[in-house]
């Protein structure tokens, strides 16, 4: 009983030395839970808006649900430009004959709300037509048949939730696995000796960064074109656009998660504290990386995920990966990603300064 009660008071004295990880494992759930609070009680309902000629019967605006804007236009639109440019889910087109539906389809599930949206608006107006023809003789009551078209911007009637997710998902493993094995590595150098040894020369600290930066990253950049060409072709997911740009954003971000990576690593005097920080840099990026819709969230929110490099690179994969769209779509992620590689270089090359001793 004696040594057992000695281990545990040499734990827990252990424990309240290191300020650092006790406010890791009290601090960094709360902050968790905060962004899981605050982004899914906002996010429970979508709100979907439908694009739709002006003179689009009354009956069928009045059938859709609450949660569905109907959004009218006088001149005929031009879809591959009218879904993304003012944000429409859909754009329904209602005709005597037939009705002709035009998805955005970038997030399917938004698709299939969509979908049951129009069917409800469909049902109104056949209840109207039948109420009407019940007035009429019995050999004049025939209620007019409607075909149902539906054409898809992006995707098909296939797709599912998991091809919005696999660009982001792709761009989350690089960031990741090149995070932590660049953060634990720097961290064993630093803990092993290695790092002072070097520092102890006349080696410059820009150097050692980049030179690490250099080493990490051609490994990075390996395991991202692994990690592509494996989805591509043995996964059998397709990409519209140009797979050299599914390389390049995915090199940017395996970059910026070395940089970050190495600079966290500064903070932690233990692999298990390394570890500790992936709540705070891993766990965010999920919410804000483009896998769960933020539409309805708080605009200050909103803000967090700019600090994050994967919303951008999320972003740009989907502009890619599912939307087929090139660099005039992509630049301004593209430039934020070379921009979270810089800070966090310099910050490396600052950082390294308390570990000279010469």
């Amino acid at each position: 009983m004696t040594r057992l009660k000695a281990i545990a008071v040499k734990i827990i004295r252990e424990l309240i030395r290191d300020v650092r990880t006790l406010a890791l494992m009290m601090l960094a759930p709360l902050i968790v839970i905060t962004l899981m609070y605050f982004i899914f009680d906002v996010n429970n309902e979508a709100d979907i808006r439908i694009g739709i000629p002006h003179t689009t019967n009354e009956t069928f605006i009045e059938g859709l649900p609450e949660d569905a804007e109907a959004v009218p236009y006088e001149v005929a639109p031009v879809m591959e430009t009218l879904l993304d440019t003012d944000d429409l889910d859909a754009f329904v087109e209602i005709s005597d004959e037939a009705v002709n539906i035009t998805y955005k389809n970038e997030d399917p599930t938004r698709t299939t709300a969509v979908r049951q949206m129009v069917q409800s608006g469909l049902e109104a107006m056949k209840e109207e037509q039948l109420n009407s023809v019940m007035g009429a003789l019995p050999e004049e009551a025939v209620l007019p048949s409607v075909d149902v078209e539906e054409d898809y911007l992006y995707g098909s009637q296939n797709s599912t939730f998991f091809d919005k997710m696999f660009p982001i998902l792709i761009g989350f493993f690089v960031f990741f696995f090149v995070f932590l094995i660049s953060g634990i590595a720097l961290l064993r150098e630093r803990t092993m000796g290695t790092l002072e040894r070097i520092l102890s020369t006349s080696v410059r600290r820009s150097e050692i960064i980049v030179g690490y930066l250099i080493g990490f990253g051609i490994f990075a950049i390996v395991q991202t074109m692994i990690i592509v060409m494996y989805s591509i072709y043995l996964l059998d997911m397709t990409i519209k656009g140009a797979v050299g740009w599914v390389f390049v954003i995915n090199i940017l971000l395996a970059l910026s998660a070395l940089a970050i990576g190495m600079f966290i690593s500064t903070f932690a005097k233990t692999e298990f504290q390394m570890m500790q920080f992936i709540p705070l840099i891993i766990v965010p990026q999920i919410f804000f990386s483009g896998i769960i819709p933020l539409d309805n969230i708080a605009d200050w929110i909103s803000v967090i995920g700019y600090v994050f490099p994967l919303s951008y690179a999320g972003d740009a994969l989907t502009e890619v990966m599912i939307k087929g769209n090139g660099f005039l779509h992509i630049w301004k992620d593209l430039l934020a990603l070379v921009l979270f590689i810089l800070v966090f270089v310099l910050l490396d090359i600052f950082g390294l300064r308390k570990y000279r001793r010469v």
